[in-house]
This record gives C-alpha cells, sequence and structure tokens, in this order.
C-alpha cells in the first residue's frame, strides 16, 4: 500500500512516480499506465528515492524534481524519464528551491510547479516570486511577483496549475504582509508579458 504518491499524465498514458510507504520507507519505483489498453508497466528505478517531490510532463519526458531521499536528506539532484529509450537521467540543481531560506525542508510543500505550452515555472516559496526555467542553461528567472502568500504555510494550501495558456494560482490573499483570510483566485497568461496587475 503506498501511502504518498502522484499520478502523471500525458495522452493515453499515465506514470506513478512513488513517494513512501506505510511504514514510512521513501521508494524509487515508478509504473506507467496505458489507458488505451489498460496496462500497467513497470519502469526501470530513479536513481534516487524521492517523497515530498513534484512530478510533470514537458516536451514529451517526464520529470521528477525537488524533494527528500528520506526523513532527513534534501535532494540535489533531479531526474529526467526518457519513454523512447527507457531510462532516467540525473540534473543537478534543476529545481531552484533546494536551499529555502528558513524553511526545514520536512515543513515545506513538495515544489510550486507547473508548465504551460512546455515551458516549466515555479513558485518560490520563500520570497513568493513566480520564476521561468532556462532549459538550456539550467538555470531560472524571476518573471512575476506571486499575488498570493506562499511563505505563510510553507507551500502548503496553495494551488499553482496550468490552465490551458494561463498560470492558475488559488490561496490566501496578500494585503499589507499579512494573510486576512481571504481566498482568492488569479490566472496569469506568460505570452501576456511580466506585469504584475492582478486578473
Amino acid at each position: 500500500m503506498i501511502s504518498q504518491w502522484k499520478l502523471m499524465s500525458l495522452g493515453e498514458i499515465a506514470i506513478v512516480a512513488r513517494g513512501s510507504d506505510k511504514n514510512g520507507n521513501v521508494l524509487q519505483s515508478a509504473e506507467l499506465y496505458n489507458s488505451e489498453v489498460g496496462t500497467w508497466q513497470t519502469l526501470p528505478d530513479m536513481n534516487f528515492p524521492h517523497k515530498l517531490c513534484s512530478r510533470f510532463f514537458m516536451d514529451g519526458k517526464f520529470y521528477v524534481i525537488g524533494g527528500m531521499s528520506s526523513h532527513t536528506d534534501c535532494l540535489t539532484c533531479d531526474e529526467e524519464y526518457n519513454i523512447e529509450t527507457r531510462s532516467w537521467w540525473r540534473i543537478e540543481n534543476m529545481y531552484p528551491g533546494h536551499d529555502a531560506g528558513t524553511f526545514r525542508p520536512a515543513m515545506r510543500s513538495p515544489p510550486l510547479v507547473a508548465v504551460v505550452n512546455n515551458q516549466l515555472y515555479s513558485t518560490d516559496q520563500a520570497t513568493n516570486k513566480v520564476k521561468k526555467y532556462d532549459k538550456v542553461n539550467n538555470s531560472w528567472s524571476v518573471v512575476k511577483r506571486l499575488p498570493v502568500r506562499a511563505d505563510s504555510s510553507y507551500g502548503w494550501g496553495l494551488a499553482f496549475k496550468a490552465c490551458g495558456n494561463s498560470l492558475l494560482v488559488i490561496g490566501a490573499g496578500d494585503h499589507g504582509g499579512h494573510d486576512d483570510g481571504v481566498i482568492v483566485l488569479q490566472s496569469w497568461n506568460p505570452e501576456e508579458g511580466n506585469r504584475d496587475g492582478q486578473e
């Protein structure tokens, strides 16, 4: 029985990259489900165990980023799975939140990431900034201020998702530097530029 895992889909396939089992052991196994034929296929193990990580598809490949390899050890490398070659490839420091200030690793939520038009975006839980990933240079740049608070609850309770061509954010409002208990929903189309106006 798996106590922490997440299913990500692309077309007719979905991949489960395991988190931890009922005993708290961090796992590195993965499986692929094909909805057209209704079958599960065991994939090669990831290079490292992962928990409190995020998973997504980008450019037809599957990624596992961030998180921890045990109850105390943060991961400093991330992984890419090539469906055609059935192999995992390590990417050093792909996720920008490995050194997230004063947040204790076990308190942070999994990385808040979203893919829009094959471009990866992340919300920095410590600084409340939205960043965009540079695939060529394996680096991140700030593109926008986050319109809601991510630091008040270490990233938990915040939804940061792709919706069509836009990024969708749902969370507590940020008014004068404090959380007033209001839940807000906002969207931003990255192709419209970096303006900070609320939508």
